[in-house]
């Protein structure tokens, strides 16, 4: 992408003809700002342009950082889609009420978790001791991961998120176990069940960070005239997402799930009498399904409207809308069939993967689209 035009000085094109050389994201975001910046700009980076005049030329410094990082971007990636597969089969355990079919932690039946035999999955143990067996080995990713990132891993805030990560599992496995000891109670269980999901936004974020597009520099995308700039409305969206799954989380482990039994009615109302917590929680969980797709749509509006050309932007905003439109259906069937194993424990997994898409667009869109600098300071240069 070109910044610069006849009319730009002489020393900024030097400048940024230099830093187009260089692969760094801050580099990339630097090129998007020169144009309109304050002239101070130029001197704070010229350390950095003698730093990159002097590096390992642009062919070899990609040839080094794809034979020493891609492996782990890859692993990254794996882990994010096995934590994936760990939120279905913990959505399982609770919908097919799973729970405490094995009573004891961190044993099974007295017996190393590890070593359990085949032949005693029986009934609801088969799920919970998978669930466990799953979390271990999702640990264990984890484990490497941070390890790998701390080997390999150049930025230290990278390093520092994989072992927030790491930290996260470990705390992830305590209150799965705190879980079954204290019989799900539900405040437990509901931050065991959040927790989860922001471990696989960490995992996610750490596959993003890995990847040689992030490293490389993502394609700068200049920011349109609006109110709201496209990267708060993407983090509302997220907070949103969020938000709702908490609704969710709590729905569930306070067997709220069927206190408002019929659909699109509450109880025969468009807003049924609260005479329960249940149903408040309840219908809680409806008016916040109804905030998050307005705005998953309103984000995906402005993103199909001005940014339709960058697919880095418009494909994860179509998912995204995809996404939520199958949650809404999956939350209807779970209400029409008194919450069947299959389309409650698929909701579970689309709210983790639209929360997922939504960060992931939320990462893309704070680093591509770059705020213009105010039009008293051009022609500073």
């Amino acid at each position: 992408m070109k910044y610069t035009n006849d009319r730009t000085p002489a020393g900024v094109r030097g400048v940024l003809d230099t830093f187009s050389g260089c692969g760094l994201q801050s580099v990339n975001v630097f090129q998007g700002y020169a144009k309109n910046a304050y002239p101070w700009l130029i001197s704070q980076h010229r350390s950095a342009v003698r730093k990159c005049q002097n590096s390992t030329p642009l062919r070899g410094w990609k040839s080094s950082m794809r034979d020493e990082n891609i492996a782990l971007h890859r692993f990254a990636v794996f882990t994010a889609c096995c934590t994936a597969l760990l939120i279905f089969v913990g959505g399982l355990v609770t919908s097919t009420q799973s729970g405490l079919s094995v009573p004891d932690w961190p044993t099974t039946y007295g017996r190393n978790m590890f070593a359990f035999p085949y032949s005693k999955w029986v009934g609801g143990i088969f799920y919970e001791h998978g669930h466990r067996l799953l979390a271990s080995f999702v640990g264990f990713l984890t484990v490497i991961l941070t390890i790998w990132m701390w080997a390999k891993e150049r930025r230290r805030w990278v390093r520092w998120l994989s072992t927030a990560a790491l930290g996260a599992v470990i705390l992830q496995g305590v209150l799965g176990g705190l879980t079954v000891i204290f019989l799900l109670p539900a405040w437990i269980s509901t931050v065991h069940a959040c927790l989860a999901q922001t471990f696989f936004c960490t995992v996610i974020a750490l596959a993003v960070f890995t990847s040689p597009r992030w490293k490389r520099g993502l394609p700068l995308v200049k920011s349109r005239a609006e109110s709201i700039p496209l990267q708060t409305l993407c983090a509302v969206t997220t907070a949103a997402v969020y938000a709702q799954l908490i609704l969710g989380a709590l729905m569930r482990h306070t067997n709220a799930g069927l206190a408002i039994p019929d659909f699109p009615l509450a109880l025969g109302h468009v807003i049924p009498p609260f005479t329960s917590n249940k149903i408040v929680i309840h219908f809680a969980h409806r008016v916040g399904a109804v905030v998050v797709a307005t705005m998953i749509v309103w984000t995906f509006s402005r993103i199909a409207r001005s940014y339709s050309d960058h697919r880095l932007l418009f494909r994860p905003a179509l998912t995204m809308l995809v996404l939520v439109g199958i949650q809404l259906i999956l939350g209807a069937i779970t209400v029409w069939t008194a919450k069947a194993v299959i389309p409650t424990t698929a909701h579970v997994l689309t709210g983790a993967l639209v929360l997922g898409t939504s960060f992931l667009l939320t990462l893309r869109a704070y680093a591509m689209v770059v705020v213009s600098v105010s039009a008293e300071y051009r022609g500073a240069l």
